[in-house]
């Protein structure tokens, strides 16, 4: 593999996990769930939405 195929790579896990990264960046209590709607589901378009949207959502602690 060549270093753009990797560094594209690299970028695309990055997007697919965007979701989980931003629910453990924000301290979301339900971070785990975030990340494994978005492990298990986040291949289809749907799965990812739902995903980053509830990453997004407001928090009651």
């Amino acid at each position: 593999m060549n270093e753009n195929a990797i560094a594209t790579l690299i970028f695309l896990i990055a997007v697919y996990f965007l979701p989980a990264i931003v629910a453990s960046r924000r301290g979301h209590r339900n971070k785990s769930a975030i990340f494994a709607l978005n492990l298990l589901l986040g291949w289809t378009l749907l799965g990812w939405v739902a995903a980053f949207v509830w990453s997004l959502t407001a928090q009651d602690y």
